[in-house]
């Protein structure tokens, strides 16, 4: 139904130097337009080539921008200022160009976006003279069939898709099945289908585990499921992962809907089958060399920073 992609060579250090970057920045976001102006300091300073989104171009008061859509487009390196979400978003636009995405963070915990405002100056100019690791991360492609018969086109997530009630305090039925397996019938609030690197994200508030992001894995986490005995349950990553919809009988009912990342939504039906697998094209993510998960799950999930003595 999708195709898969290879995944066993994830993380490769990459020594070429940058000569033409692609930008992107969140518009309105405080403090974005301070970070995006050293952003392109720094790459005047090292005479790269820039070529600017539509949006961004326009905050810069020019009008030389592209459309998002074809910032991936001969370019080596596509930045983006902002937080993970906007990462999201461009991951979409940008994964089937092969193209490397670097994150400066001006959102919140910021687990893809890496480079902190303070650290531009030092971390940017190091990245593009090669001094990077850069990461494959597997997104998901999710499919609406209506009575055997595809609803539009296959809608992409990096982090999560999520089969959900529609609205607070409503309940749904649904069937999960893998790979053609059926596994339970279920009444709760929803389901977060999650990459590994989307387990730190929604799935990690509902409950689900932390997974080391280039596991080859999705984890399958029930949203207050209507039991005591649900777990979250992790399959491999080129499960075909499929959810037919019912509604509870709610007065007046619940209108299920499918969230991809959380910015991409549609309405289901009763009866609906929402099919969820490995996208073709996985988006490359670049770090600076210095870049651990593991330091990066203790600044931005206070791991044991009230220890007494701890001082790594």
């Amino acid at each position: 139904m999708f195709g898969s992609t290879d995944d066993s060579d994830d993380e490769t250090p990459s020594g070429a130097a940058i000569g033409r970057v692609g930008l992107v920045a969140r518009a309105g976001a405080p403090g974005v337009m301070d970070s995006l102006q050293v952003v392109l300091d720094t790459l005047r300073a090292t005479a790269i080539d820039v070529v600017l989104e539509a949006r961004t171009a326009s905050m810069l008061g020019r009008g030389d921008g592209v459309p998002r859509t074809a910032i991936g487009d001969d370019v080596e390196l596509v930045v983006v200022v902002g937080g993970d979400g906007s990462i999201l978003g461009v991951a979409r636009d940008v994964a089937h160009r092969n193209v490397p995405v670097l994150g400066v963070n001006r959102g919140g915990l910021g687990f893809l976006a890496d480079i902190s405002p303070r650290q531009i100056a030092s971390k940017l100019p190091a990245v593009l003279r090669g001094e990077r690791t850069v990461e494959e991360r597997f997104l998901l492609a999710a499919r609406v069939s209506r009575g055997g018969r595809a609803v539009g086109a296959a809608d992409a997530a990096l982090n999560d898709v999520v089969v959900h009630a529609g609205s607070m305090s409503r309940m749904m039925d649904f069937s999960l099945f893998v790979d053609d397996e059926f596994v339970y019938d279920q009444r709760s609030d929803g389901l977060i289908v999650a990459t590994a690197t989307g387990s730190t994200a929604y799935a990690l508030s509902a409950g689900g585990p932390i997974m080391h992001p280039r596991l080859d894995a999705m984890v399958i986490v029930p949203m207050f499921p209507h039991t005591l005995t649900s777990r979250p349950l992790v399959v491999h990553g080129d499960s075909r992962v499929r959810v037919r919809v019912g509604v509870a009988g709610n007065d007046p009912p619940a209108v299920p809907k499918l969230s991809c990342d959380s910015q991409l939504d549609r309405a289901l039906e009763d009866g609906d089958d929402v099919g969820i697998a490995k996208h073709p094209h996985p988006l490359r993510l670049a770090f600076p060399v210095s870049h651990n998960f593991y330091e990066s799950c203790r600044s931005k999930l206070d791991w044991a920073t009230r220890l007494p003595g701890r001082n790594v």
